[in-house]
């Protein structure tokens, strides 16, 4: 292992050095097959020769990318101050590449009308985007891409299109499955529409849904979406603001609280569905236990499952104080990677081990040829009647089972909901006689009853140190309708729920629940211990990382269940409820 947050000094050693200064081509024109032209900027060494050139394309403005880093809003992440996802472009300039940040179709200062939310318009322009590049004069045919969030899922989709020139792709932070990862977490509808609509630099939008329904369909869509009680969008007036106003004029929000389910909508817009047509090398990353844990690292995982060509991992570490942009901890990194694959330099990273892990509570990578690690120990936690979460040891006959009341509250999005603090269920481990690591993804397998036809889970684990303070890790998410397993798409560890056609509880019926949480990695110290919550919906306590979830902008606001609820979590011997862990051996 390599004490290493910054994954520096190797890159200058082996690689390009920092030996030139920057110029900018600013608002250049990329013309597209159609004769659209796209806005572009291009940040390039000062100098006559050829050079390679890194992509990053965004929907969010590129004007916004090489803006001043303000650091962080009370820490955490605001469009307002800082979203620079694009990475440093005179870090690139100096070290002898172009970086080019081009705009949207339809965004920010390029022609055309937008298409909607990653599109195949959008995709088909990428391609021409890299063949463009690769065509400059001061370009040497050699494109890669770079970027985070929204950069890193137009590279799964560039890469898919296989553009000739393009030769490497560095997603990192990138969902993957829309509907699993971002909008419908478990089948729980989140609070990120209204964030994307906000910071998109969109004009002409057009609505996705309005164009493949007719009026009457539509209608029908919308008018049983705010009748159901158990959505809650009826109790919203943000929600039926979106419904009830002309689809395009938030087209984000409207479609997607249109397509509750998952299905063809969600499906082209997904790279998971895709990614087996990638064939150039792929770096894989994402920040592990950040605040955007709920959002980005599945898609991580769902990119190592798919994608067979050359590729590496990397969970790096959480960065306290707010997400440090452009990124910088990582670039040395990425260095090493363009430098190989765009400049042919042996940098030594591909005879590495293809998987590293920052590991929390060690404050050291763990490094590895597989995710998950070929090592793990699957380890299960029992639920027990006592509160007690007791690894290995089941739970023994006649153990009680507890109780959950839950009292709908009014989805207030972008501040706290409306209402008393619900009641949550906890489970503790005994203070660990020794060091305990976990690395992994998780799952809780959850013997339950409701009294209704519908209701929440969102389960989240913490380290709780001897002095009583705790960190939260992971986070999980089913809506219990949603509860259906494939069990041709699912493994232990991975729980595939189709979310196509949920189907309601009978009350009062017993059922196992497999509800996946996002992956964690930590060393559960000599004396701590680790807390299992269960919570019917968002609230201060079942935040997934140490931000404030009352602002909107965190990430993490589900529009709560809007019924009344009794839950009965089951600690039975016979089927017993438990928290499936991967412990490294």
């Amino acid at each position: 292992m390599v004490n290493d947050t910054h994954d520096g000094g190797r890159a200058s050693a082996q690689g390009s050095q920092p030996s030139y200064e920057t110029r900018l081509d600013k608002d250049l024109r990329a013309p597209m097959r159609d004769g659209i032209e796209l806005a572009v900027d291009a940040y390039r060494p000062d100098a006559a020769d050829k050079f390679p050139a890194v992509l990053s394309i965004t929907m969010y403005s590129k004007e916004v990318e090489n803006v001043q880093y303000l650091g962080p809003k009370i820490g955490r992440f605001n469009l307002e101050y800082s979203m620079v996802e694009a990475g440093d472009s005179e870090f690139w300039a100096r070290h002898g590449y172009a970086h080019v940040i081009a705009d949207v179709r339809g965004t920010g200062n390029s022609q055309g009308a937008y298409q909607g939310i990653l599109s195949e318009q959008e995709a088909q322009d990428s391609y021409d985007l890299v063949e463009w590049i690769a065509a400059q004069d001061w370009c040497d045919g050699n494109v890669g891409m770079v970027g985070l969030s929204y950069l890193a899922i137009c590279q799964y989709f560039t890469a898919a299109q296989r553009p000739p020139h393009l030769k490497a792709i560095f997603p990192n932070d990138g969902p993957a499955d829309m509907y699993r990862d971002t909008f419908y977490h478990g089948g729980i509808p989140s609070a990120i529409p209204w964030f994307l609509q906000r910071a998109i630099a969109a004009r002409d939008t057009v609505s996705v849904a309005k164009a493949t329904y007719g009026e009457d369909e539509l209608r029908k869509r919308v008018d049983k979406l705010i009748a159901d009680e158990g959505t809650s969008f009826g109790k919203s007036p943000l929600v039926i603001s979106a419904l009830r106003v002309p689809p395009e004029t938030r087209p984000i929000i409207f479609d997607a609280l249109v397509h509750p389910e998952d299905g063809p909508y969600w499906r082209e817009r997904s790279p998971s569905e895709v990614m087996s047509k990638i064939e150039v090398p792929t770096y894989l990353g994402a920040e592990m236990h950040g605040q955007s844990t709920p959002v980005y690292l599945g898609g991580t995982s769902w990119g190592w499952e798919r994608i067979t060509a050359p590729k590496k991992l990397a969970f790096r570490p959480h960065t306290t104080g707010g997400n440090h942009r452009p990124f910088y901890q990582f670039h040395d990194e990425l260095l090493r990677w363009n430098d190989h694959w765009l400049k042919g330099i042996d940098t030594g990273l591909m005879d590495e081990p293809a998987v590293k892990v920052w590991v929390r509570g060690r404050e050291e990578y763990r490094y590895a040829n597989d995710w998950p690690i070929e090592s793990t120990d699957w380890t299960r936690a029992y639920l027990r009647g006592d509160g007690r979460l007791t690894l290995g040891d089941a739970p023994e006959k006649g153990e009680d089972p507890a109780h959950l009341d839950y009292q709908p509250m009014l989805p207030a999005i972008g501040g706290q909901p409306l209402g008393p603090p619900p009641q949550h269920l906890r489970y503790l481990t005994d203070p660990f006689p020794q060091d305990v690591e976990v690395v992994g993804p998780m799952v809780l397998y959850l013997q339950a009853t409701l009294d209704q036809v519908d209701g929440d889970f969102i389960v989240s684990v913490r380290d709780v140190g001897p002095d009583g303070s705790e960190f939260a890790l992971s986070r999980g998410w089913l809506r219990a309708s949603h509860r259906e397993v494939d069990p041709d798409r699912s493994a232990p560890w991975k729980p595939f729920h189709p979310h196509t056609d949920p189907i309601s509880v009978v009350p009062n019926t017993r059922y196992e629940f497999a509800i996946e949480l996002r992956p964690m990695a930590n060393l559960f110290a000599q004396g701590h211990r680790l807390k299992l919550e269960i919570w019917p919906c968002d609230y201060p306590g079942a935040d997934p990382a140490n931000y404030d979830w009352t602002q909107f902008w965190g990430f993490i606001h589900h529009i709560p269940y809007g019924k009344a609820v009794s839950y009965e979590v089951h600690h039975d011997a016979d089927a017993p409820s438990y928290l499936l862990l991967p412990v490294m051996s």
